[in-house]
């Protein structure tokens, strides 16, 4: 017996498109204009920089920005943690950053997740973290290529 349009159309709509799976980088991977990292890193140190708050038409909106040293059993570096991903950036906490990408600062790289991205904590490592690799303390100048 022959399928009806309605029926194949049901089906087609019921079929997700393929997830890819994630593949998980290490700290010492990370190279400066690069996105979309999966990394599972323990936080060890989180400080706020920056917090203050603006009134928007009766709203209290809270801006909050901190820095926290993470790192794996590869390196180090800093990762800028914006408003609720500050509380999830605690001291001793394992977290996997899906979708990261790498922000330049002042010459230096910064780990971010922005909207597109998520900070999820997790059960804690196993790993030691290697705390004399930090990749935030490495200096990048922009150079530009003339080809010729």
């Amino acid at each position: 017996m022959a399928t009806t349009a309605p029926q194949q159309q049901q089906q087609g709509d019921n079929a997700k498109p393929g997830l890819r799976k994630p593949v998980f980088i290490t700290v010492d991977q990370l190279k400066p204009g690069t996105s979309g990292h999966t990394l599972t890193v323990k936080v060890l140190e989180s400080k706020t920089v920056l917090q203050k708050g603006r009134s928007v038409s009766q709203h209290l909106r809270q801006t909050r920005i901190a820095e926290c040293l993470v790192g794996d059993e590869t390196g180090t570096i800093v990762f800028t943690a914006r408003n609720e991903q500050v509380d999830l950036m605690m001291p001793n906490t394992t977290v996997i950053l899906r979708n990261a990408k790498i922000d330049m600062f002042k010459g230096s790289m910064r780990l971010a997740v922005d909207k597109w991205g998520r900070v999820e904590v997790t059960e804690p490592a196993k790993f030691v973290v290697k705390e004399d690799n930090n990749l935030s303390l490495v200096e990048y100048e922009l150079v530009n290529v003339v080809e010729e």
